[in-house]
């Protein structure tokens, strides 16, 4: 292997490897927050913002869907949740001037990090069709250029309308009514990437896609099983309910294939003892093969089955369906295979066993490292069966808790972006509106990109996001949107996306989550759901980048009003102009919303309806909780093979990057690492601080390459490795895809490692 870094970017090319850290949180965690914030936005500025953060006055953290708790602390903010606000509230600005200076050619080979680092966006910009540079254009020239191309379309159904999960539910609400009032139910979105695998598996068994516990359920819960998550970075604030529910005389079980800071020891930085000492979060370690999580919890079934007492037959047998197939199948389950399957010892096993049947109250959290794998949903379906066998559904201190990530990626999907829609969603836009929507499904993320490779689709307009970067298969993607006729993102800061185009191509720059939003009746605010379907008030309060800026809402109603013209009976004006009036056809239109303006006015909001957690009333097919049954399936690695996973640095939330340090892991100035265990490492003959090429192996024969990543000895289950996307997402073909959801298999990916071309 080569001994030195390849040629390149010398800062996110020759990191520097020090020992990972083992608690998360405290001292550190201040200053760090303190630094980034007072480099973006300055001291006086930092501390007006971050003090409204998370606050029922203020504004809802741009940064993960973590719910905030009844009683709140001043400072209710994580450190990377305040990261995704100095992001936003940078005082560093992206000009005219700066697109002038920088073609497009240019912006292709800056970092994603670089791009982030340049500032706020402040006025609209346009690639016309061989210019070789975006220029300044005028909303209404932009407008039109949206305009011309969605007309000249063969069918609606060639225009593809993405959203990110950052777009209020206002504004989701009226893209996708304008879509579908368009004539198309192309709303791919980034649930597709993510937690698609929870939605399906649980709206099969128990009737609705979402999590089914509030935060006081995690507060009240003897056990608590985290499969297959990091919280420490991904939902830093998680830490803290962790760290309520230990006091309160909670156990907490890791399954995990990488051992995480966070999840070790949490040193809360709102107290003292908690900066000092912390508290150490988990009991039981299971350090888990990748992908072998349904071996796990079939064999947990099994071995409750066998234990006198342990199933809750009333529960069973009042609330649920096709126990005896399920049953049948976990008491099939083999010892021999589950130790193979997850790596695990038998006495390990048998440990969170004891826990599992001395807790009366359980809850299951998760998040990508259940979801992104072939066998993702009947992976969660197998979590389902382990709550259901002892009534851990409908009760207190119980539950499924998949822990989404962007802030209203969950509320987006409630306001209808769907490509799939549910015909009584339909039917509630048609009464409402008095236009009859399409009705045939529309494409998910993974079927847009190859409509868009394959010439089906002509127009991509992203509502927010970084579409390229956060996609599979990168070379396939970034061929694919460079064939579209016009690319649209309506974005607040610089990303890849912009410089992978279409023949023409806009930017429209929007308004963040920090700053005051003034339309034709006043002040508005907008909504958001977060993880555990608590929809609640977000109100900026910064004076917006630029004058330019216009807010999502808006953009969407002007574009609507060129678009549609007058023979749209949609008051469009009316909606811009004021949001209460979205709310109130929000109201009419989506369950659960019914006097919408009046309920968001309460301080802190209100709780959706989930009728398994507030009833034990399961709307399935069968009118019951559904058991399931599918075969048991794991990765198989082939001889001299790693299985790889890709993850997030500590330094980044999804594809935005803050910095070039993960600090939980001992990583600084780099992001080109891959994980090995050691053992694996001598075996293959990768020395520490060696550098290699990941070369992915999948059926279609294709070779995927992604090259220079220097080697770190890291204690990772063995047989497995890790990598920081979007790096290694162009290891993972398009098609490779977990079964009914679609999602990109990004965390079980079969590498060999071979000696660098990039030397």
């Amino acid at each position: 292997m080569a001994s030195k870094p390849p040629k390149g970017d010398p800062v996110q090319d020759a990191p520097q490897v020090t020992e990972a850290q083992h608690a998360a949180a405290g001292l550190p965690a201040i200053g760090h927050t303190l630094r980034i914030a007072q480099r973006q936005m300055g001291v006086r500025r930092t501390a007006l913002t971050l003090l409204r953060v998370n606050q029922k006055d203020g504004f809802d953290c741009p940064g993960c869907a973590w719910p905030e708790p009844e009683h709140r602390h001043t400072a209710e903010f994580c450190e990377n949740g305040a990261k995704a606000v100095a992001e936003e509230a940078t005082l560093r600005r992206v000009a005219p001037d700066f697109f002038a200076a920088h073609p497009v050619a240019d912006l292709a080979t800056r970092s994603g990090y670089w791009l982030g680092q340049q500032g706020r966006l402040t006025h609209p910009m346009y690639l016309a069709e061989g210019a070789d540079r975006y220029e300044p254009v005028s909303w209404e020239r932009a407008f039109d250029i949206v305009a011309e191309e969605l007309a000249a379309l063969g069918s609606p159904d060639e225009a593809l309308f993405y959203t990110s999960g950052r777009t209020s539910n206002e504004a989701a609400f009226l893209y996708q009514l304008f879509a579908r009032e368009l004539g198309t139910n192309n709303l791919p979105d980034c649930s597709n990437m993510c937690h698609e695998s929870s939605g399906s598996a649980l709206t099969e068994t128990l009737g609705v896609g979402k999590g089914s516990v509030l935060l006081e359920d995690l507060h009240k819960a003897d056990l608590i099983i985290v499969a297959g998550q990091n919280p420490g970075t991904n939902h830093p604030r998680m830490l803290s309910a962790l760290e309520q529910a230990k006091r309160g005389g909670a156990q907490i079980v890791t399954v995990n294939p990488l051992p995480e800071a966070g999840l070790e020891r949490f040193k809360n930085p709102q107290t003292p003892q908690g900066m000092l000492k912390g508290t150490a979060l988990t009991d039981l370690f299971l350090q888990i093969r990748i992908g072998g999580d349904q071996a796990l919890f079939r064999l947990l079934n099994k071995l409750i089955l066998e234990t006198e007492g342990a199933v809750d037959e009333d529960f069973v047998r009042e609330h649920t369906h096709g126990y005896e197939d399920f049953a049948a199948a976990a008491r099939a389950a083999d010892w021999d295979e589950t130790l193979t399957a997850t790596g695990l010892d038998r006495a390990r096993i048998e440990e969170a066993l004891r826990m599992v049947l001395a807790s009366r109250r359980t809850v299951v959290c998760w998040a990508m490292g259940l979801t992104q794998h072939k066998h993702a949903v009947p992976t969660i379906r197998e979590v389902v069966n382990f709550l259901l066998l002892r009534g851990n559904i409908g009760r207190p201190g119980a539950g499924v808790c998949p822990v989404r990530g962007h802030s209203n990626v969950q509320g987006d999907r409630t306001m209808g972006i769907f490509e799939r829609p549910a015909p009584a969603f339909l039917d509630a836009l048609e009464k409402e509106f008095g236009f009859a929507p399409p009705r045939h499904h529309g494409l998910d993320v993974v079927r847009a990109i190859r409509a868009l490779r394959d010439g089906e689709a002509k127009v991509f307009f992203a509502m927010g996001g970084n579409f390229v970067a956060a996609s599979p298969d990168t070379d396939v993607t970034e061929a694919a949107m460079r064939r579209a006729r016009l690319t649209v993102h309506v974005s607040t800061k610089l990303n890849r996306s912009h410089a992978v185009t279409g023949a023409r191509a806009l930017i429209l720059p929007t308004l963040g989550r920090t700053e005051r939003d003034v339309q034709g009746s006043g002040e508005q605010f907008v909504t958001v759901e977060d993880s555990m379907g608590m929809v609640h008030a977000s109100r900026g309060r910064l004076e917006p980048a630029s004058p330019q800026l216009l807010s999502e809402p808006a953009i969407v109603c002007r574009l609507a009003r060129r678009v549609l013209g007058p023979d749209s009976a949609t008051p469009w004006e009316e909606f811009e102009k004021d949001y209460a009036s979205v709310r109130d056809r929000i109201a009419r239109v989506v369950p659960g919303f019914e006097d919408f303006n009046a309920c968001v006015a309460r301080p802190g909001g209100f709780a959706l309806p989930h009728a398994p957690r507030d009833e034990r009333r399961f709307p399935t097919a069968t009118g019951k909780a559904n058991f399931t049954a599918a075969p048991v399936t794991y990765p198989s690695l082939p001889e001299g093979r790693l299985l790889l996973q890709t993850l997030r640095s500590h330094d980044q939330y999804n594809t935005t990057i803050y910095g070039l340090d993960d600090r939980y892991r001992g990583i600084r100035n780099g992001r080109r690492v891959v994980l090995v265990n050691p053992d694996d490492a001598r075996a293959l003959g990768l020395a520490d601080g060696s550098y290699t090429d990941l070369v992915s192996e999948w059926t279609d024969g294709v070779e995927r390459r992604a090259p220079g990543f220097r080697v770190v000895h890291y204690p990772t289950a063995p047989g497995c490795a890790a990598a920081y996307y979007p790096e290694t997402n162009v290891l993972v073909p398009l098609d490779a895809t977990a079964d009914t959801s679609n999602t990109p298999a990004s965390k079980s990916v079969v590498v060999r490692l071979e000696q660098s071309t990039t030397d």
